[in-house]
């Protein structure tokens, strides 16, 4: 389930890509997820733990990944801790909705965030509701944003 709390969030770590930097573990580059985020998002190829190859930048380290990639891969490896998804792009959006469907997710929004328009549930914290698909999410969005 998605759980998605719109507007500040004191609790929510807002700085995801510094967070990313101090507390990633090599093995996340070892998962699937991580790697097919980083081939879609930022357009590269994780060669392995500590070396990715970018077409723009040549051969980076993780710290230079994308910083909505950086969030995704935090979501994924670190689920009792909840992140600002506002560092994400919308080409973010179906990899968080994977995500959820999995597992419990819980992320901070502040802005609309452009999801598909496929039928998703989430569960809106600010008041306590669910929607069921993109306009319904909308309309909590632009409530509380």
């Amino acid at each position: 389930m998605l759980n998605i709390y719109f507007g500040s969030m004191p609790e929510a770590i807002f700085n995801t890509s510094v967070y990313f930097d101090n507390t990633y573990d090599e093995s996340w580059f070892e998962d699937d997820f991580a790697r097919r985020a980083i081939k879609k998002i930022d357009k590269s190829e994780v060669i392995d733990s500590r070396a990715i190859d970018s077409p723009v930048l040549g051969i980076i380290p993780p710290e230079r990944i994308a910083g909505g990639t950086k969030t995704l891969i935090l979501i994924k490896n670190c689920p009792d801790k909840i992140f600002n998804a506002s560092t994400c792009g919308d080409n973010c959006s179906e990899f968080i909705l994977e995500l959820a469907d999995s597992c419990d997710i819980t992320i901070n929004l502040r802005h609309i965030m452009k999801f598909s328009k496929r039928k998703f549930k989430a569960h809106i914290m600010n008041n306590d509701t669910y929607t069921e698909n993109f306009s319904e999410y909308l309309d909590a969005a632009c409530e509380f944003l």
